[in-house]
């Protein structure tokens, strides 16, 4: 790596499909499909954000769903070389802006019971625990804890956001990322 590797943040499209499913296959044990991931990219309700090199090669995403003033975080995944750099981070910010930039009022989402670095992650960014489903996950019968965040329309929320953005490229610039 160079001194600084330059990083975007961005929507994806196709091209990125068969990436997005290696990640998922490597991280999240066949979450979806290719078929389902294409279905995202398409809808218009959906964003699929990425975290990419300028060579095109797919770091890390994320995905939510827009329903009413509710954003509903699908999907969080980043390659398995890359993890501890704080590339979940820089999505998770990505996909909380994107959500208050469509006018969207709360996010939710549902993590592994056991996942305690995805739960600190998203505690950082101000979620609370508000409940739990027993046995969500099918192949292992664990418990997802359900992650509620509110507020995203508002000012506070908004600088939040600066805040945590200058935060997140300073350490990553530190670790010769240039988001």
């Amino acid at each position: 790596m160079n001194p600084s590797t330059r990083i975007y943040l961005s929507e994806i499209d196709r091209n990125f499909l068969s990436q997005l499913r290696a990640i998922d296959c490597a991280c999240l044990g066949d979450f979806w499909s290719l078929e389902a991931y294409q279905r995202e990219i398409n809808n218009p309700s959906s964003v699929v954000l990425g975290l990419t090199t300028e060579n095109h090669e797919l770091l890390g995403f994320g995905c939510l769903w827009s329903v009413l003033e509710e954003a509903h975080i699908t999907v969080l995944a980043v390659r398995p070389e890359y993890q501890g750099q704080g590339f979940g981070k820089a999505i998770v910010w990505g996909l909380l802006k994107k959500s208050r930039d469509r006018h969207l009022e709360w996010a939710t989402l549902e993590v592994r019971a056991s996942n305690y670095v995805a739960i600190a992650l998203y505690q950082s960014f101000g979620f609370k625990e508000i409940g739990r489903r027993p046995n969500y996950y099918e192949v292992t019968g664990e418990d997802a804890l359900m992650l509620w965040c509110k507020g995203l329309h508002t000012e506070e929320f908004g600088l939040l956001l600066e805040q945590w953005h200058e935060s997140i490229s300073t350490n990553l610039l530190a670790k010769g990322w240039n988001l």
